[in-house]
């Protein structure tokens, strides 16, 4: 195994690597020194940065079916990740059908009381949604998941302390699910992240874990989806390393997507010229020496 490798292992699975066994194993089984000192190291940083809290976002539009296994999974697992108890902040856009409702009335449970609850009265889209979301956190670690489940939750498990300085960028291997239009807007969207604003990760449009510190330090501009494009590429500019995750896909429950409705697409071509002008002007503010 690499030192690459090593060190991406060493970054996402701390629990089990801070220990004096992992290094002298390493060391028995053809580890030199300088790899040694450099593992030593990492955990040390690491050990700094222990006992992390999380803000979990979750965006619902329209998810009646779906939004109470979402939360209960969410719940399920911030008992793992977060030291102290994170939470959940839930952000209805707008939802038409009974998702109000049934989020009112998880509201009512003690359990729940680590959820903020803000509901847009129209739907205002995912741009918007994701503004209010990452606003509101006040978490060490924050990240967005959606309200229909086909993220998995225990995909975030080994990976409760992230370093500073670095996004957890997930990626989808295969999208079977996606429509002709909604995998087409994909592929455009990342050949014109590649080609005007040098952002080459796989699926910045899929969960990502921040650094919220780093987050709150940036002047959003774009209201769209593009956000994702626009908060990516600032903080790789400023110097902060994408790791990127394989991540499943998983098959909706009950609903359909929304992801590539006429209003989303036709926002997103309308803010691309904008986020390419506004990238550029972030650069020429933070020239690099």
């Amino acid at each position: 195994m690499s030192l690459k490798k090593h060190k991406k292992y060493l970054v996402l699975n701390t629990e089990w690597i801070v220990s004096k066994r992992f290094l002298s194993t390493y060391f028995v089984f053809g580890g030199n020194l300088e790899t040694i000192v450099h593992l030593t190291k990492c955990v040390l940083k690491l050990s700094e940065t222990a006992n992390q809290s999380w803000s979990i976002i979750i965006l619902c539009y329209n998810e009646e079916g779906n939004i109470k296994r979402v939360v209960q999974k969410v719940q399920d697992t911030l008992q793992i990740i977060s030291t102290p108890k994170g939470e959940i902040i839930l952000v209805n856009d707008g939802s038409s059908d009974g998702s109000d409702a049934v989020i009112q009335e998880m509201l009512k449970d003690e359990k729940n009381k680590n959820i903020r609850y803000i509901c847009h009265t129209i739907n205002r889209g995912i741009g918007e949604a994701l503004h209010s979301g990452y606003a509101s956190a006040k978490g060490d670690n924050v990240v967005m998941v959606p309200g229909d489940g086909q993220f998995d939750m225990d995909e975030l498990i080994p990976y409760k302390n992230i370093p500073e300085r670095s996004i957890l960028a997930f990626y989808r291997v295969e999208n079977m699910t996606y429509s002709l239009a909604r995998n087409i807007l994909s592929w455009f969207n990342n050949k014109l992240n590649r080609i005007f604003i040098g952002l080459s990760m796989k699926d910045v449009n899929w969960v990502k874990v921040y650094k919220n510190q780093a987050l709150k330090a940036l002047d959003l501009e774009i209201r769209s989806s593009l956000v994702e494009s626009e908060i990516c590429s600032k903080l790789i500019y400023l110097g902060h390393q994408p790791i990127e995750i394989e991540s499943k896909y998983l098959p909706r429950k009950t609903g359909l997507s929304k992801g590539a409705s006429w209003k989303i697409i036709k926002q997103a071509i309308i803010d691309t010229p904008i986020l390419i002008l506004v990238f550029r002007r972030f650069k020429n503010k933070n020239k690099r020496l």
